[in-house]
């Protein structure tokens, strides 16, 4: 057991792996990881999928037999990532009964190409939910101005959702009211509000990626201590808005008959910048009833030398990420246009990584056929 990752959890962050392949089912690597790493969960999405079928020979007897059968490139895609997240459902069944459904999770994606398609990203939410058939899944869905409504329906059905893509405070609340709001359809719809669990993905490192970009361009003076600095500012501040949004009437109302948080989810936690500790963005913001989704690089670096300084290291920095907030915005370094900027190329590398998934598949159907 990593003393390290057990202090983590104990301080309240729940440890989940931004990985996933059949290899690591089939040999017992996401079992030990969840005995000895203190994982109760995993996100996926399609560039991980694409890499575990690129380097893996465990997929290719489903892909010859996929292929035998005359299966397209996306049912291809449908079969191999649903039969891998379903197992891996049930590698983490248990810990799904030991925390009450709170951990135990694990998440798939809708395709990409639906990101701006309301109706189409509520179908094929419903499609995953009902293939998978696990009840400690969590289907993703962008936080786009259309999938804010996707979110609504999906969840008022009694669908788990991860909710991804999230940038910016003011497209958080976003994701927040339409979560309030579905479970509002659940409640209409005499669905068990306790049985609906969600989270939100707030995006950490490409904040700091797009923000020192722009100081370093920016030729003021002065400035060069923000850099690095605006990622974590950013998610302390999202926490801030969590807490506000979760104490407030609406949601108290929900609460009170069985609503379940739908906690903060820190996603893209591996340092971009050699520069900066490999660990900044789980150390900095060690909060409880959070998520930290980590590369098992970022996992084995905090395990090897993280250390939680004072515990939380959120709620009890909000002035200091106000500042830092203010004085980007005294430097030229506008919000709402990173905001803006990282969102579109959000969709875009999410698109792209869904092209390399498909593009994957389609050398793999096609050597099969061979």
């Amino acid at each position: 057991m990593s003393e390290r990752l057990k202090a983590l959890a104990e301080a309240g962050v729940s440890i989940w792996l931004d990985d996933l392949s059949r290899e690591r089912i089939e040999t017992g690597n996401l079992t030990d990881l969840v005995k000895n790493r203190s994982v109760v969960g995993v996100t996926t999405n399609p560039t991980i999928f694409a890499a575990a079928l690129a380097d893996g020979e465990r997929y290719d007897e489903q892909v010859r037999r996929l292929a035998e059968a005359g299966a397209t490139v996306d049912e291809t895609v449908f079969e191999l990532t649903t039969d891998d997240v379903r197992r891996a459902c049930d590698v983490l069944m248990d810990t799904w009964k030991k925390t009450d459904g709170i951990d135990g999770r694990v998440s798939i994606e809708v395709p990409p190409g639906l990101a701006f398609d309301t109706d189409g990203t509520a179908a094929a939410a419903r499609t995953l939910w009902a293939a998978v058939d696990r009840p400690n899944l969590l289907i993703k869905i962008p936080a786009t101005t259309e999938g804010a409504p996707a979110i609504s329906t999906v969840v008022g059905e009694g669908i788990s959702v991860n909710v991804t893509l999230i940038f910016g405070l003011d497209r958080y609340k976003a994701v927040m009211d339409a979560y309030a709001e579905g479970l509002e359809r659940a409640e209409a719809n005499g669905i068990d509000l306790s049985t609906i669990h969600s989270v939100a993905s707030f995006f950490v490192s490409r904040v700091d990626t797009e923000v020192d970009k722009r100081l370093d361009a920016s030729g003021v003076e002065g400035v060069e201590d923000l850099k690095g600095r605006a990622g974590v500012a950013n998610a302390r501040l999202a926490y801030r808005t969590y807490q506000e949004f979760m104490s407030g009437s609406r949601f108290q109302a929900l609460a009170a008959r069985g609503a379940r948080h739908q906690r903060p989810l820190w996603a893209s936690t591996g340092v971009k910048d050699p520069d900066y500790p490999d660990t900044m963005y789980v150390t900095e913001l060690v909060v409880p009833d959070t998520v930290n989704t980590m590369p098992e690089k970022t996992m084995d670096a905090f395990a090897d030398h993280g250390e939680i300084d004072g515990g939380d290291r959120v709620t009890t920095m909000y002035g200091d990420a106000d500042g830092v907030m203010a004085r980007l915005e005294a430097a030229g370094i506008h919000y709402d246009d990173v905001i803006a900027t990282l969102e579109r190329e959000g969709v875009e590398k999410f698109v792209a990584s869904w092209e390399e998934l498909l593009d994957t598949v389609r050398t793999s159907l096609e050597g099969a056929r061979r």
